[in-house]
């Protein structure tokens, strides 16, 4: 029901912004402001972006929880799209959206109203979950696969042009 509250709402607010800013200033200035506050978000979401994206990374090289860098992009975008819809509400909570004390202050609205039932770094889907009574790990003589090899001499190189180096000579 909010959603559609929004969707009508929000066109509704913007024409009604559209027509007082353009009769106090004018037809082109006002379309210029719209222009320049798209110009303006898009230069802004490139930066925060990719502040956001390497933040991002460092936190899962650290395996630290990624919730917080991961909500803070999505923002980003989401003011990204505001700013580049034209109207001036929009762009008014898109730019909000840029500053990162809205952003913290939604995160901390976010935290206190959605409850996070369970969160897992690098679990995935590649084995047997640890936790599972019936997972057991091999013992010492489970398993093994044996093998041979042999060290290949690096100062041989192929003989015809543009081999990989992968094939047999």
């Amino acid at each position: 029901m909010w959603l559609l509250i929004a969707f009508i709402a929000v066109p509704l607010i913007e024409i009604a912004l559209f027509i007082q800013v353009g009769g106090l200033i004018g037809l082109w200035p006002t379309l210029l402001i719209v222009v320049l506050t798209a110009m303006l978000g898009t230069y802004l979401v490139r930066s925060q972006g990719a502040s956001a994206l390497a933040d991002l990374r460092g936190s899962f090289n650290d395996l630290r929880d990624p919730t917080e860098p991961l909500a803070h992009g999505a923002m980003i975008l989401l003011a990204g799209a505001l700013l580049l819809t034209p109207g001036f509400f929009t762009d008014a909570f898109g730019f909000a959206l840029l500053t990162p004390p809205f952003r913290k202050a939604a995160i901390e609205y976010a935290r206190k109203h959605v409850k996070v039932q369970r969160f897992e770094m690098g679990g995935g889907r590649s084995g047997p979950d640890p936790r599972d009574p019936r997972a057991r790990r091999p013992q010492h003589g489970d398993d093994v696969i044996e093998g041979e090899y042999s060290e290949v001499d690096p100062s041989k190189r192929p003989t015809h042009p543009g081999s990989s180096g992968w094939t047999k000579h």
